[in-house]
Parts: structure tokens; C-alpha cells; sequence
């Protein structure tokens, strides 16, 4: 290899980096876990050094794999919406906030009584855990932290500032939007928004390219240029090449994702509407609830994950069993922010495989509600699909009975890190496609 450009995808749970060669091939792979902190149950937050270690674990883990081949340029994605204020000199003055945080519940009213037109403007639902309602949480209850920070930044800027000391605290559009302070048709920061949050509009970061090196950072094997990056959502987008259709992410939670939405004034928006890594717009229905709920099912039933699906598989069905995995609520839409999981119509006969099964059916059953918020395209183009939730051949299949659209997956661990990587081969002047290996087309069973 004559060198290669690295992504890392900075998730809710873990950290993946990914290496592409100029033909675009992912040619090597690491992976660090971690655990965020849920100090109240409505609370969920992370040290920024939880990052920066899980970074270091995994660029150790992937320096053998590249055999000496440099490392041109480093990109990051990242969960959206969390909140980390940072002080003058690029240091957290608090754990970073999170997007599950529900705290800022209360907080939403002072956006409900934006003018008309300044609510509109925003063109998303009103979510507690996205940046501007937790900087009014912070505001009220702890404004002494709120004046020693200098800006607040999204989780992947944090991690940038802390592996480039001294570079300047930047966002870029995608992650900007995600933020309810952000202008949708003026795609500009909202200054009846920021008011709303009770924060100075200095605090906000300025927002920059996301292919735009904004300094170097010393990795194994030398000094490495970094860019901007982009939020995770929009780089899965860009490392699968969806421009038009629908695309779903299955992994912690679930997203669904229609690019090309054009960008507009919402009064009631029941999706949520974002900038792409691209220049352009999409459209997202989410879910919080995907992955953590199969995840909270194993701890439950005592299975393995490929014991779930199994246990799910073994079975023609849940026998008239019914789960709904609303574990920690959700938007609005599917299922409202107070609703909660459980599973219903038990009986005598049930078994531990029904459960499985009906776990399994839930969280699919979740995503085909948020398709019908979104709206299915008019072709019937398979429906793309990524995520480690989606690689058993049976939530294929009921995905695709329940879109009532073929599907096909895309075979990356990480679309995030794919797409970071990308960024970072456009910054260091590099035009690399991803390689991306799909798996059969899956036609649904129903008529």
C-alpha cells in the first residue's frame, strides 16, 4: 500500500476507525467499546477521555494492519445532536451531554413559544437531547459551567480539538443542523433560537467544510492532516452512494434515511430535516430504540446476540405475542417520549423463542412506522440497508415483508467511518469511491 486515508466513526457505544487504499477498499479495521454514563435515568453523559482512549486503542489495533503504510488524512463522523463545552483552551469543563439525555424535557417550551415563522424555520421535532434544549438546561442549572466555556461542540469536534490542541473549535453543516439552533432555509445559526437557549451567540462554533484540514495530529507513523468530518448519519449516506431512495441504518438505534429533501420552512414537522456532507439536504425519521432493545432483550432472556436470532428464527412466528421496545421513549411519531417497552399477549404456550421472535419483529416493526412518517419513494428500488443490526438473514426478511420493498445490505462494518474516510481522502486532494459490496436482493415474502 502506497498510503491510505483513515475514518473514525465516533458512536454512542464505540468507536470504529477504517482504512481505504485509492482504490477504495477498506484495507484494514479496529474497533474500540466503551460505556456512557447514566447518572439520574434520565441522564446520559461521557467523559471526552473515554474518547480520546478508545481513539488511541484503536489506531494501536490498526497500525499493523497497515504495514507501514502512512496515513495521507484523518476524518471524523460522529453521533449527533450531544453537547460538550469545551474553555478557552480546547478543555471539557464537563462531561460531555448526550442524545439519549432526556433532562432538557422542560427546556422545549421556550421553543414552542418561538414566533411562528422562527419555529418553522428550525424544520425538525422538538427533541430534549439536541444541543440547543441541553444548553438551556445548563443555563438554569448550572450557569457557573456555562461561563467558564468558550464554545460548545458536537462529540466529534470535541475529539478533534483533543487530538489537534490548538485547533479551532468548528462544526460543520451536517452536525450544525442536527443542533435546534440552526436556520434551515437560511442554513445559518438561528438567532431567535440561540435566544431561546439563554446563551451568547459567541459560544456557537464556527462552521467550516467538512473536507477543510484544520491542522495535524501525531498518530503511529507520523503527523497526520485531520478535517473537519461530518455527523454520522449524512457520511453513511455518502459512503453507500444513496442519492435518491431510502436507505436505513439498524445499529444502537435506527435511522431512516431519504436524501435530496429540499430545504424549507416546517410548522410541524414530524421528521427531521438535516444537511448532508454533500451541500445538500435529507430528510431522517429516527428511532432511539433499535439495537439497545435487542441488546437490553439478550440481557434478559439470557441469549447471546446470535443466540436472539436464532432462538427468533426457530420459531414460525411470535405466537400472538407483541413487543414493543420503546426502552427510553421516543420523538414523537412512532411513539412519544413517555412511552415505554414491554411485551404483551403472553400466554401458557408462550416460550423464550416467542419473546426472541417477537423482539426481533418489534424493533422492525418500529422501523416500518417511521417509513410510513417519511414517505416511500414511488420506484421500487431496493430499500439500502447498513448497520450491524441487519446482518441475520431474518431481519432481512422481515424488513423487507414489512417495507413491502426489496432490500439489500451493504457489507461495511462502518458507513460512518467509510464516509469519514472519504472526507479525508477530499481533503488531501484524493477523489476515492468507496468499494461497496452488496449482499442478494431479499424480495419480500407478502404479497
Amino acid at each position: 500500500m502506497t498510503g491510505v486515508h483513515v475514518g473514525a466513526d465516533l458512536g454512542t457505544s464505540g468507536l470504529k476507525l477504517v482504512a481505504l487504499d485509492d482504490d477504495g477498499a477498506v484495507v484494514a479495521e479496529a474497533e474500540a467499546a466503551y460505556v456512557h454514563d447514566r447518572p439520574a435515568p434520565d441522564r446520559a453523559e461521557i467523559d471526552v477521555a473515554v474518547w480520546r482512549r478508545a481513539l488511541d486503542a484503536a489506531l494501536a489495533e490498526l497500525a499493523p494492519a497497515l504495514r507501514g503504510a502512512p496515513v495521507r488524512a484523518l476524518g471524523l463522523s460522529g453521533q449527533m445532536h450531544g453537547t460538550v463545552l469545551v474553555d478557552g483552551a480546547g478543555a471539557p469543563v464537563r462531561p460531555a451531554v448526550l442524545w439519549p439525555d432526556a433532562r432538557a424535557t422542560g427546556e422545549l417550551a421556550a421553543w414552542r413559544a418561538l414566533p411562528a415563522a422562527d419555529r418553522a424555520a428550525l424544520a425538525n421535532p422538538l427533541v430534549p437531547g439536541m444541543t440547543g434544549p441541553v444548553l438551556a438546561w445548563l443555563a438554569h442549572h448550572e450557569p457557573e459551567t456555562l461561563a467558564r466555556a468558550a464554545a460548545v461542540l458536537l462529540p466529534k469536534d470535541a475529539l478533534r480539538l483533543a487530538l489537534v490542541p490548538g485547533s479551532p473549535p468548528v462544526t460543520d453543516r451536517s452536525d450544525a443542523s442536527g443542533t435546534l439552533l440552526w436556520d434551515v432555509p437560511a442554513d445559518g445559526w438561528s438567532a431567535a433560537a440561540t435566544a431561546a437557549a439563554g446563551v451568547p451567540p459567541g459560544l456557537l462554533p464556527a462552521v467550516r467544510p467538512g473536507t477543510e484540514v484544520v491542522g495535524t495530529a501525531r498518530l503511529p507513523g507520523g503527523d497526520v492532516p485531520v478535517v473537519v468530518g461530518a455527523a454520522d448519519t449524512p457520511l453513511a449516506l455518502l459512503a453507500a452512494g444513496t442519492a435518491s431512495g431510502l436507505q436505513v441504518n439498524l445499529g444502537t438505534g435506527a435511522q431512516l434515511l431519504r436524501p435530496g429533501w429540499p430545504p424549507q420552512p416546517v410548522e410541524a414537522p414530524v421528521v427531521h430535516g438535516y444537511a448532508d456532507a454533500d451541500g445538500g439536504w435529507y430528510a431522517m425519521a429516527a428511532l432511539r430504540n433499535g439495537g439497545s432493545a435487542w441488546a437490553w432483550v439478550c440481557d434478559v432472556l439470557g441469549l447471546s446476540w446470535p443466540e436472539l436470532f436464532a432462538a427468533a428464527a426457530s420459531v414460525p412466528g411470535a405466537g400472538g405475542v407483541v413487543f414493543r421496545p420503546f426502552l427510553t421513549g421516543e420523538r414523537g411519531g412512532v411513539a412519544g417520549p413517555d412511552d415505554r417497552a414491554g411485551w404483551v399477549g403472553l400466554h401458557p404456550g408462550t416460550t423464550r423463542a416467542h419473546l426472541a421472535r417477537a423482539a426481533v419483529e418489534g424493533v422492525v416493526r418500529a422501523i416500518g412506522a417511521a417509513a410510513a412518517l417519511l414517505g416511500l419513494p414511488d420506484d421500487d428500488a431496493p430499500v439500502v440497508v447498513t448497520g450491524g443490526g441487519a446482518r441475520t438473514a431474518l431481519v432481512q426478511q422481515l424488513l423487507a415483508d414489512e417495507l413491502r420493498r426489496p432490500v439489500r445490505v451493504l457489507h461495511l462494518r462502518s458507513a460512518s467511518a467509510v464516509g469519514a474516510a472519504v472526507l479525508a481522502a477530499r481533503g488531501a486532494g484524493a477523489d476515492v469511491v468507496p468499494a461497496r459490496v452488496c449482499g442478494p436482493v431479499v424480495e419480500p415474502s407478502l404479497p
